[in-house]
């Protein structure tokens, strides 16, 4: 495809699928309805345009993830419009070698008043497969929507969650070359959503993806390459990790937005201490036996044993969840620098000669936060017999994590960190929900238990 009959085609550029030469896109405005017709009767007219993009060039290599990055009406979703050929572009032009699914606005593809299985036809036509294509692959994409229960059901009945569900699951079994996602990951549940992730990470391998987020921490995950698009122009592309490092960057230019300028006020109302030179000042102490008020505070779901998992089987984990230490009662509430055992119940149907267990807690876009398991080196080994139960315990302090969804993924395998088998793993066995955090600035923190102010130089009298 391509918009500008001048311009080569996407594969005469090295390895390029998609290719952008000098991209804009203008508006006329017009202020009422009626001066559309007038502009047509009488075009010498002038009105005032509006250039949502500017110049834009740039080039997707195959099996490169780029993510676009700006403000709000910076360009992002005009730009990926321009590249599914939703819309055409004023001037310049864009080639694309390859089959696009796009994931844009909600909805988009699909009509309100069909059920969701006719809109997979519907949408997995306007995607290139026929109806005999479609019909093989209906099971497994309602299979992996999780909707079977709503499938048979008119759309305009479904929430934001489960119109993302459903139009992902069409994208990901139409054979795409390219995968385009205007933030369609902003809705919807953190277990679904880590799906999503998981085939994103796997598309990676054999397609390209054009990512559109405000998540700088799931750009920064997900892809190679950025761009940052600033009122409709390309101000910064390079690696994702540094053009995101310069979009924070350029939002401390300028005056802070209400919610930093309300947390700095609230900062700032505090009592003024004056302080002499040579003298420490002791900002905040919390008793590290007292759970502090001010903290953050997450709720933990139930253990769901339902998730989705794989394994060579002779191991199931069959309870996980947050406990008081050295005991059994479930945690359904956590607070921040609580003293907390994770507790993880592994029933053994066959020998597992050296038991390894695992876990990891990530973010709701999939993305590792910490974890830990149970092999030590020098460790002794704990045959476990069939029939058995095992129960590993890990003690720490619940860290500081952003407002969000976590989740918790656990494991048992059999062997050493260098040669193993995993038994049982389970994706998402519980979710955590932090409904109140200390971490404004990290997606994870320390439970600080002592704050102070040292004056080195001269002191304020």
């Amino acid at each position: 495809m391509s918009s500008d009959p001048t311009f080569a085609d996407a594969g005469a550029h090295d390895d390029a699928i998609i290719v952008a030469d000098a991209l804009s896109k203008s508006y006329t405005l017009y202020d009422r309805p009626s001066d559309r017709l007038r502009h047509l009767l009488m075009p010498w007219r002038k009105y005032p345009r509006f250039d949502a993009l500017k110049g834009v060039s740039f080039k997707v290599n195959r099996g490169e993830t780029v993510g676009i990055i700006g403000r709000n009406g910076a360009g992002k979703s005009t730009l990926l419009q321009l590249v599914t050929g939703t819309i055409p572009p004023t001037s310049g032009g864009i080639a694309v070698a390859g089959r696009i699914a796009a994931l844009l606005e909600l909805g988009a593809g699909f009509e309100p008043d069909f059920t969701g299985r006719e809109n997979v036809m519907l949408n997995g036509t306007i995607l290139g497969l026929d109806a005999r294509q479609l019909r093989e692959r209906m099971d497994s994409i309602v299979a992996f929507s999780e909707l079977e229960e709503f499938i048979d059901r008119p759309v305009r009945t479904y929430s934001s969650g489960m119109f993302m569900r459903l139009a992902f699951s069409v994208a990901a079994h139409v054979d795409a070359d390219i995968l385009i996602i205007d933030e369609a990951l902003a809705v919807g549940d953190a277990r679904f959503t880590q799906k999503c992730m998981r085939y994103l990470n796997d598309f990676k391998r054999r397609g390209s993806i054009l990512f559109v987020s405000h998540d700088l921490g799931a750009v920064t995950g997900l892809c190679d390459r950025a761009i940052w698009l600033d009122h409709g122009a390309v101000r910064a592309e390079g690696s994702a990790i540094a053009v995101c490092e310069q979009y924070v960057a350029s939002q401390f230019e300028g005056p802070a937005d209400d919610a930093d300028s309300q947390h700095a006020e609230t900062e700032s109302a505090a009592p003024i201490v004056k302080a002499v030179a040579g003298e420490t000042i002791v900002m905040f102490e919390r008793d590290p036996a007292v759970r502090a008020d001010d903290g953050g505070v997450a709720s933990c779901s139930a253990f769901n044993p339902n998730a989705s998992s794989f394994g060579i089987g002779g191991a199931r984990i069959t309870d996980a969840g947050l406990v008081r230490p050295g005991e059994d009662r479930r945690l359904e509430t956590v607070n921040e620098g609580q003293d907390v055992e994770l507790r993880v119940v592994v029933d053994a149907d066959e020998v597992v000669e050296r038991p390894i267990v695992g876990f990891y807690i990530k973010d709701r876009l999939g993305q590792l936060l910490f974890g830990d398991n149970t092999f030590r080196e020098k460790a002794p080994v704990v045959p476990v017999a069939a029939g058995s139960k095992l129960v590993a315990r890990f003690r720490f302090p619940w860290p500081a994590l952003a407002r969000g969804s976590y989740t918790l993924t656990v494991a048992i395998a059999d062997g050493t960190m260098a040669n193993h088998v995993q038994r049982h793993w389970m994706h998402d066995a519980v979710v955590f929900e932090v409904l109140a955090s200390s971490a404004h600035l990290t997606m994870v923190g320390l439970h600080i238990g002592r704050a102070t102010f040292e004056v080195i130089g001269p002191g304020v009298s």
